[in-house]
């Protein structure tokens, strides 16, 4: 083991049952070796009259915990006159209860934050309660500083509420009732290598998440949430957790921020709203209320009855500042190419393919890039992909789609079939990447589970390329880019071998030729056109 590693045990709810846990410390330790620290979330304490006299026990001296223990403080009023001290104090020999809040410092330089008790529902709190003032406190004792990297560890009782989001599947608890917005607020600014709670009763360890927005961000270490069972189960749930840590003072920041293959997004990223609720006090219950104010009656109504000035109307996409081709209110729309057309989106024969059946995916309204469409148009472009890919397929074909969101005025998500003898969806990818390097620009996979709205904002300039397979590349256009390179590496002898047809100009077809493209591929296309069959 190297020097500066920490050997950890983490235990859930001991609900008193004092004697069990350190029995198998001592055994843990007799088979393993040393453990530094032993850490418990959850009910440290029991409410029976056996709890209280295994206790005594120990508070007296007669018995000892086997090593260096901390605690959260209660949970429930019936165990908060085991904790004379609220800060923080010794309760027993080697038995360290941590206090209400704050951050705990080792020699190691192992840092360790934490938050005793479960959200408040009410003001005033009650003793084993913490408020959105405690959690706004902790966060800004830790993150103002600039030099903020996170936290080794942050220790609660409560789960964090949708931890489960983008990440595995959690059984045994109910999603509607399990979790603290705040204690997810406080994760989310906080960025603990490792969280653990318990209390549900249940061992879940999440899939590890990110900290950073990919592409956007600086890359940092992820966050492994840990929830553990309690010590009583007779499910054999995991209880005691194990492992070894180094400080994030004392590790090579490139091994910090290394990505392990399973890494999924955050689950709090989309918590925004409800970490503002909870800092004005709001409860989660509250959300599906508002106050009406066009009556002079403080009446609570349901969000969705709406009221004279509150109905909720589409946004409109902006008008094009001159006349576009693509817009298919416009007379500039070349109607004989159209295939279908559904609410939000349209197919249409690209102008000048590269093959008969080179499509493009457009929206009806005028919006630059994908990044911009509202998600009523998203969805409908989802199910355009969709039933292209399951009609390319059926003719023996991959689908290849690509956008330049550069020098145009409206999104054009080009659509182009490879047959599947020409090459793999690997050589394909191949062909981009390498080509890209060519010409000296970066083209970067983008995670599974992350779109382009992640990545970058509106209005900036991309490239972007996704396969058959679902695997995406993506560039970041800074200041100059060849305007046919997504047509030029699908032309190239790598993949369709038809390097003459790489720019569309030279691609030019009568418009009889158009006609009879666009019919044949209405017919093929038909049994998987969803707008036919909806």
């Amino acid at each position: 083991m190297s020097a500066g590693t920490l050997r950890i045990l983490v235990c859930g709810d001991v609900e008193g049952k004092l004697n069990v846990l350190f029995n198998r410390v001592r055994s843990i330790q007799k088979k393993s070796g040393d453990f530094d620290l032993l850490l418990c979330v959850g009910n440290f304490f029991g409410t029976s009259a056996e709890a209280e006299s295994e206790w005594a026990e120990y508070k007296s001296g007669a018995k000892k915990a086997p090593m260096q223990t901390y605690i959260l403080g209660a949970n429930a009023q019936e165990t908060t006159k085991y904790y004379s001290n609220v800060d923080g104090c010794e309760l027993a020999e080697n038995i360290t209860y941590l206090g209400r809040k704050g951050v705990f410092t080792g020699a190691s330089g192992l840092q360790i934050a934490y938050l005793s008790g479960t959200e408040a529902r009410n003001v005033p709190a009650p003793a084993f309660c913490f408020t959105a003032e405690d959690v706004i406190n902790l966060k800004s004792s830790l993150a103002a500083s600039s030099k903020f990297k996170g936290v080794d560890l942050l220790l609660t009782s409560q789960w964090p509420r949708g931890v489960w989001q983008y990440g595995n599947s959690v059984e045994d608890i109910d999603k509607k009732l399990c979790g603290s917005v705040l204690v997810a607020d406080l994760a989310s600014t906080l960025k603990p290598r490792y969280h653990f709670a318990a209390l549900e009763g249940a061992n879940y360890e999440r899939l590890p998440y990110r900290n950073h927005m990919i592409l956007q961000e600086n890359a940092q270490h992820v966050t492994r949430f840990i929830a553990l069972a309690n010590i009583s189960n007779t499910s054999k749930k995991k209880y005691l957790y194990a492992f070894n840590v180094v400080p994030i003072s004392s590790m090579d920041s490139t091994e910090l921020v290394k990505q392990p293959l399973d890494v999924t997004e955050s689950p709090y990223k989309k918590m925004a709203k409800e970490f503002q609720r909870s800092k004005l006090g709001e409860s989660a219950s509250d959300t599906q209320f508002f106050f009406d104010l066009s009556k002079r009656e403080g009446k609570k109504r349901l969000s969705g009855e709406g009221g004279p000035h509150q109905s909720k109307q589409a946004r409109k996409p902006p008008k094009p500042t001159s006349p576009c081709w693509f817009c298919l209110a416009s007379p500039e729309v070349e109607k004989h190419l159209i295939i279908s057309i559904g609410t939000h989106c349209y197919i249409a024969l690209a102008k000048g393919g590269l093959s008969p059946d080179h499509v493009l995916i457009l929206p009806i309204g005028h919006y630059q890039s994908m990044v911009e469409l509202p998600s009523e148009a998203i969805e409908e472009v989802d199910k355009c992909k969709l039933a292209l890919k399951k009609f390319y397929k059926s003719i023996g074909k991959r689908f290849v789609m690509f956008e330049r969101n550069y020098k145009s005025q409206h999104l054009q998500l080009q659509v182009v079939p490879v047959p599947i003898q020409c090459c793999t969806t690997e050589d394909i990818k191949e062909a981009y990447i390498v080509q890209a390097e060519e010409q000296q620009m970066e083209l970067l996979e983008i995670p599974e589970h992350s779109d382009l709205k992640q990545i970058i904002q509106p209005g900036s300039a991309y490239f972007y390329v996704e396969l058959d397979n679902e695997e995406k590349l993506f560039h970041r256009i800074k200041k100059q880019f060849p305007l046919q390179f997504g047509r030029e590496v699908l032309a190239s002898e790598a993949v369709l071998n038809i390097p003459d047809k790489a720019n569309w100009r030279e691609c030019k077809y009568s418009r009889e030729d158009e006609i009879e493209f666009a019919k044949s591929f209405r017919e093929g296309f038909q049994p998987y056109d969803f707008s036919l069959l909806d």
